[in-house]
């Protein structure tokens, strides 16, 4: 290296030096006092201990005389040898029969004035440039109390050399023996880091070439790097924060541990298990994150809904152990614990045993987690008892009332007190856990002592007066019930998720350091560009399908039109030649492709849009590998319950020859290929091998985002990924992931107006009125714990009263009926969906709203369930002629250009028309011969996609309103060529086909006009 290098990389050593021995709390080291034999400084070691434990080092003393140095520090290696250096820190190490602590930690409270002297006694030194074994000349080497932590390297981009970040990793690489003294996994240091000016990365363990570093950057812009900082370099904050001394021995005190994952490995003998050690330091968002959501807690107590929305590939189960743990023991200014109990709400199996192994680290004794996988005694146990961390599942909640009762009438009592308790829950995959019934139950079951009779009463002396026909004690229930739904100020929620909806940004809508919910995010594209994960976009084709159906009915019989539409897509995607051509391209597709990725060891799945539809694949499959002879490629079908396909029964064992349970095992043995799914594994399945995925199914929003995201799991030799699509288009995948490719935000949420809009028009059905609400309201907000038999009946007895009228509108009319019955279960539903979303983010508790809403879902149970009778049987109307699939795009979706959209809820639920109808044979000229010619199917998407444009763009609006259907079909026939030009691109055959004669433009418009004026007119 030229002196210019060393003259610029001295400086910049230097200047961390400072920093760490003035505000970080470090002391200076000498380089001399580094013993390379022992890789230690022993006479650091030697002086902290006769500071910190001068009884125990005269007990030695006394038997060891002028040994006893040596024998200390002797003993010590051996330690760090033999236990590692992270246990010795944490466990002390024994010397002549004698415990020696190395290390003490930041007490919980600041009652105990000695813990606070012993952690200010730890003394942290920066030491530069000493020298190993192996004549190796590290930048700098942190220690604490004399035992090697943490090694640096250091490059500046200002060298002449121009060195950087990539070549203090080669450094490490290359020039650092991993069998050596200081280096050595998980002996002496722990972290190295390689830094130049603009980034940071860390690896754990030094391994030659095949060393794995990690970034540790803050992100810029929602990507990699780090943000430029006015007057400094990016990565000012490894030393001004990280490396800090406070930060440092929470670090080792707080976060890392030694994962120890067992691997099943298949053998020419069998299987053998292997277990693998990896050290865990946190990366940065992971520390960050954790921190915040700490200091925020602590500062602010309990009643407070966090949502941290970190992409997968964020270790988002370290980051939930480690806030569980934090939360656990923290306690306010006023040493008091924030929380009583923390609990986390889980449903996944690799999170309960991370979590246990994780905080046995750093405990070291029992009851500290608790895993409630008996029955809900156990957690109605768990929780009074305060168990400091408790993992369940929130299906267990809703049962514990009802535990208690079954106790108690055995004469068992079980306490369940909450006044004065505070509880923290971590809810795993946030909307998933966090919705609906269960999550009320939850809140129900961790309500204050008090709260209910508190809001009751003041409910009572508020009482309007046309609320005089329910009893006291009913209106103390009913109001009570409102309340539990709302926010309580004894719970704060921890909502981890990387693809929130936006029900779930409005109920988590602690704000973050940008003023706005989520309170902390780790981005799909930074987890993408830091390599945390594969960009399951990069390679995306798309299939068109193009089809002719036929009519063999001798009848033209009258049927519903949507309905009848999804009838034939269904009929044609289950039909057995099309489910063969696609079989075809899957296996040949894997055959020449998928199977020689990875090494050979790649998988796919092949997503269906049904459970008949994953058995008939499973079928063709196999059909088809046995009859071209293939080896190398079988299948598995993951589906749910049983099902009867063209006359016998199957069901996921039987069609695989084991149990269920077994399904994710043997897939990730080398016996099984591709996995054919229904609604299974789309979401939560971590299988790193999978490379390819065959789409079958019309994916939109979070879960198109979640199911194309079991691709993006990184394995070593996994360099890319592959989308086949049959079904979605680019612009589709496009508008689903790119709301939670950079930040997730909220739009506009419907508000408690829309829900008194819907209550009047549900009202106005009269198939219910005000008394019949209030009878109900009188025998359901007793304790229902005891309502008799007689009080049941009754309740049905006042449910069936609009019942009956439900079944006898418009009796005359039988199509009618159906279609007005569906609107009002449409509109019943959405109401019910709408209070349970406001009552969880609103601080109100509208006594008729609840009296509704308990009323309206015992109504929803008892009203008639479609009858399959009149299901239509289209196999005896229709037939398939042609089919034909066709390769359309191979291409990457970029989502790095364009706006992402707000999260929205929908504020006209329910309000939806009814159902028109169409004859077949019309419906069947839509499909295939398109207004007359031979368009495509692909073409009338095209027509589709005109007409929604036409619908949305205000000047047309106007024209609508301003004209008869005659002067607008005119108007639209001259606008009709501005219309297609916006979406000539991939169109040009149909556009040209239209505009080539003024009798297919006007036949066209003609269509188009009478369709958009006719639903821009519904609209107003």
């Amino acid at each position: 290296m030229g002196g210019n290098a060393m003259h610029s990389e001295y400086y910049f050593e230097q200047a961390i030096e400072q920093s760490l021995t003035t505000a970080g709390g470090y002391v200076k080291g000498n380089p001399k006092d580094y013993d390379p034999r022992l890789a230690l400084f022993p006479k650091d070691v030697v002086a902290f201990i006769q500071e910190t434990q001068p009884k125990v080092w005269e007990k030695i003393h006394n038997s060891c005389k002028d040994e006893t140095e040596t024998r200390i520090v002797n003993d010590l290696a051996h330690a760090l040898d033999t236990e590692g250096a992270l246990s010795v820190l944490r466990q002390g190490f024994k010397c002549f029969g004698k415990k020696i602590k190395m290390a003490y930690f930041a007490p919980n409270t600041s009652i105990n004035k000695t813990t606070k002297e012993q952690y200010d006694a730890n003394v942290l030194k920066c030491t530069r440039q000493l020298r190993t074994e192996f004549n190796e000349v590290p930048d700098m080497v942190l220690s604490l109390n004399g035992i090697p932590m943490i090694t640096l390297e250091l490059k500046n981009e200002f060298s002449a050399s121009g060195w950087n970040v990539e070549d203090a990793k080669i450094q490490f690489k290359k020039d650092r023996n991993a069998k050596g003294r200081l280096f050595e996994f998980k002996k002496r240091t722990l972290v190295h880091f390689a830094v130049d000016t603009c980034d940071v990365y860390m690896t754990t363990k030094l391994d030659g070439e095949n060393t794995f570093f990690l970034p540790f950057n803050k992100g810029y812009l929602n990507g990699k790097g780090n943000p430029p900082v006015e007057g400094d370099v990016r990565t000012h904050y490894l030393w001004t924060e990280t490396l800090a001394r406070h930060s440092f021995m929470e670090i080792f005190a707080r976060y890392m541990h030694l994962s120890v994952e067992t691997k099943k490995i298949r053998t020419d003998t069998g299987f053998r298990y292997i277990e693998k050690e990896t050290m865990i330091f946190p990366r940065y968002h992971q520390l960050d994150a954790v921190r915040k959501l700490t200091k925020h807690s602590k500062a602010n107590g309990s009643g407070h809904n966090y949502l941290i929305q970190h992409s997968a590939g964020s270790g988002k189960s370290n980051t939930i152990a480690w806030l569980a743990h934090q939360l656990a023991s923290m306690h306010n200014a006023d040493d008091k614990k924030i929380f009583n109990s923390i609990i986390v709400i889980t449903d996944r199996i690799v999170l309960d045993r991370q979590l246990q192994e994780t905080i046995a680290q750093f405990e070291h004794k029992d009851g500290v987690v608790q895993k409630i996988d008996e029955n809900t005694l156990q957690l109605t146990n768990a929780l009074a008892s305060n168990v400091p961390i408790i993992i369940t599942t929130i299906q267990k909640f809703p049962y514990i009332m009802q535990s208690i009762r079954t106790q108690a009438k055995k004469g068992i009592k079980v306490d369940l007190s909450t006044e004065g308790k505070n509880f923290a829950v971590i809810v795993d995959e946030a909307h998933s856990s966090q919705s609906g019934e269960t999550a009320m139950e939850l809140r129900k079951i961790l309500n204050k002592d008090g709260i209910e009779s508190a809001i009751a009463q003041e409910f009572l002396d508020d009482g309007d007066e046309d609320e005089s026909e329910l009893t006291d004690d009913v209106k103390k229930h009913l109001f009570a019930e409102a309340s539990k739904r709302s926010r309580q100020p004894n719970l704060s929620f921890f909502a981890f998720t990387a693809t929130p909806k936006w029900k779930t940004l409005a109920c988590f809508d602690e704000a973050g350091d940008n003023g706005e919910a989520p309170f902390h995010h780790y981005s799909m594209k930074q987890a993408i560009q830091e390599g945390f994960i594969l960009d399951v976009l990069a390679n995306y084709t798309t299939y068109g399908q193009y089809y002719k159906l036929i009519k063999i009915a001798d009848n033209d019989p009258e049927l519903a039109k949507n309905k009848t539409k999804a009838l034939m897509a269904r009929f044609v995607s289950m039909h057995p030649s099309v489910i063969a051509q696609k079989v075809e391209i899957i296996v040949e597709h894997f055959r020449t492709v998928t199977m020689h990725r990875i090494g050979g060891r790649a998988k796919a799945m092949v997503v269906t849009n049904s459970r008949e539809q994953a058995v008939r694949y499973k079928l063709a499959f196999d059909e088809y590998i046995k009859e071209k002879k293939y080896t190398g490629i079988k299948s598995l079908v993951a589906f749910s319950g049983k099902l009867e396909v063209d006359g016998t029964e199957y069901t996921e064992p039987k069609m695989n020859g084991f149990k269920e349970t077994e399904l994710p095992d043997q897939f990730d043995t080398d016996d099984y290929q591709v996995l054919l799914v229904a609604e299974k594994y789309q979401t939560g399945f971590d299988q790193p091998l999978l490379h390819t995925m065959f789409v079958d199914k019309k994916l939109s929003g979070i879960q198109a985002v979640q199911t194309l995201s079991r691709l993006n799991r990184c394995a070593y030799g996994k360099e890319d990924t592959f989308v086949l699509d049959f079904v979605n288009t680019l612009e589709d995948i496009y508008k689903a992931f790119k709301p939670f490719y950079e930040q997730t935000k909220l739009g506009d949420i419907p508000n408690e107006q829309k829900l008194n809009e819907l209550g009047h028009t549900l009202d106005q059905w009269k198939f219910y009125f005000e008394v019949d609400l209030n009878d109900f309201a009188n025998i359901w907000f007793k304790d229902r714990s005891k309502l008799t038999g007689h009080e049941h009946k009754q309740l049905n007895s006042i449910i069936d009263r609009a019942v009956d009228k439900y079944k006898k509108i418009h009796p005359d009319d039988l199509v009618h009926q159906q279609e007005q019955q569906k609107l009002f279960k449409s509109q019943l539903q959405s109401y019910l969906n709408l209070y349970l979303f406001l009552s969880q983010i609103m601080d109100f508790t509208d006594s008729e709203h609840e009296q509704r809403y308990a009323y309206l879902k015992a109504l929803l149970q008892k009203l008639p369930k479609g009858s399959k009778e009149n299901e239509v049987d289209l196999s005896k109307i229709v037939e398939l002629q042609f089919y034909r699939l066709q390769k359309l795009s191979e291409n990457s979706i970029d989502l790095g250009h364009g706006e992402a959209k707000a999260l929205k809820g929908s504020t006209d639920v329910g309000t939806g028309q009814a159902e028109s109808t169409d004859n077949v044979s019309h419906l069947i000229d839509e499909l295939n011969e398109a207004f007359g010619t031979d368009f495509t199917v692909a073409d009338q998407l095209f027509f589709d996609q005109v007409e929604q444009a036409a619908i949305e763009n205000e000047e047309i609006v106007q024209a609508v309103n301003a004209n008869s259907l005659d002067s607008f079909t005119e108007y639209l026939s001259g606008k009709l060529i501005d219309l297609f030009l916006v979406r000539l691109a991939g169109n040009e055959e149909v556009c040209n086909k239209v505009m080539s004669t003024d009798e297919l433009r006007k036949k066209v418009a003609k269509r188009l006009a009478k369709h958009i004026y006719t639903r821009t007119k519904k609209k107003v």
